[in-house]
């Protein structure tokens, strides 16, 4: 493996309101800038000296625009000198801004990054074409399949011919293990509270009702229970090059394309696509942490990779369906549900982590992180 990977030196993120709720009076970069603040506070603590910071990078899918890392890094009180850039990679943007840090970095550039993701789906603007509101932009253009994510879990759902009763445990189990997470403490180093929200509020929400809850299409097998609830948050996680302190090495990393018709496949190939690149395979790996949106899409990846849904190694403290997803941050909340895991949680050096996500248009992202001491 590449003993010159760039290393997570340090990671947290807010706390996931569910949109209309806690955090919906705070904007993306209000959201963002406590995050970059603490997170660049643990990676100067961790190292003994000041970390001198490149750049600022942060997924967001639905935001006002303006460059919201941009503003973020200034309301963090960072020097204005640092710039700032915006990924848009849908869900998956957090890892993507993560990964395009770790890519300066291995390119020469021999200093630190934040990076992550953040999004206000509370403040999400109305957008419209000629004075008429649409709900989303296109995945796809004009000729191919253009499902919501919603349609396209229940697709999948039917393609594998996953029964209503699976769905609902696997949620359930999301649940379950969130809130034996938070009972254990195993959440408390990674939060930063915000507005008075001091943990994830949609954990437990669902739990109870799940069989009760009706299908979102006639006859299907989706519902609300084993969908996520959209939320309000930011992630953050500092990339420094290799030697600069302990953390999680980034060893690959890959985006991949697939059939916009089925979106929510798009981890499976780019997961074994960075296995493939980091030199080695599903069984070596210790931690998964998928964003899991939608029970169907994420028994369907671990299908695909030969992973059980009911593996203990993945999303062990609940994914997704139990903590929230805020678009743009979703994928940044994985990486930094890993360091807690496996650096927090005092894991060998050598043990492997993996983080991805399916993102609407047919894209996956996925990368591989190895535990450095």
């Amino acid at each position: 493996m590449n003993v010159e990977a760039p290393v997570v030196i340090a990671a947290r993120r807010t706390p996931i309101g569910t949109r209309g709720r806690a955090l919906a009076g705070m904007r993306v970069h209000e959201l963002a800038a406590p995050v970059l603040r603490a997170v660049l506070e643990d990676a100067e603590t961790a190292t003994g000296v000041p970390v001198g910071i490149a750049d600022v990078l942060l997924g967001n899918c639905m935001g006002p625009g303006g460059n919201p890392a941009r503003l973020a890094a200034l309301a963090a009180g960072l020097d204005p000198a640092i710039p700032g850039g915006t990924v848009d990679r849908q869900c998956g943007s957090g890892l993507a801004a993560i990964l395009d840090a770790a890519a300066a970095i291995r390119a020469g550039d021999g200093r630190a990054r934040l990076a992550g993701g953040a999004e206000s789906a509370s403040t999400a603007p109305i957008r419209s074409i000629d004075g008429v509101a649409y709900d989303r932009a296109p995945f796809a253009p004009a000729g191919y399949a253009d499902p919501d994510m919603v349609r396209a879990a229940e697709d999948l759902a039917v393609l594998d011919g996953i029964e209503r009763a699976r769905l609902d445990a696997h949620a359930a189990r999301s649940h379950a293990r969130a809130r034996a997470g938070y009972d254990a403490g195993r959440f408390a180093d990674e939060l930063v509270p915000l507005a008075g929200l001091d943990r994830d509020d949609a954990v437990g929400a669902a739990e109870r009702v799940l069989p009760r809850l009706p299908a979102l299409f006639p006859g299907g097998a989706l519902t609300a229970g084993t969908s996520t609830r959209i939320g309000d948050g930011a992630a953050a996680v500092v990339v420094a090059p290799a030697g600069t302190g302990p953390g999680l090495a980034v060893r690959a990393g890959t985006i991949v394309g697939g059939d916009p018709a089925l979106p929510g496949l798009g981890a499976a190939p780019a997961i074994l696509r960075a296995l493939e690149a980091a030199g080695t395979d599903v069984r070596r790996v210790a931690a998964f942490e998928l964003v899991e949106a939608f029970a169907p899409q994420s028994i369907a990846v671990l299908h695909r990779i030969g992973v059980a849904a009911e593996d203990p190694r993945v999303c062990a403290d609940g994914g997704a369906l139990a903590l929230g997803h805020p678009w743009g941050a979703s994928g940044a909340v994985a990486v930094v549900r890993l360091f807690s895991r496996l650096v927090r949680g005092g894991a060998p050096a050598g043990t492997l982590g993996v983080a991805a996500a399916s993102v609407g248009g047919g894209l996956g992202v996925a990368a591989v992180f190895e535990v450095v001491r």
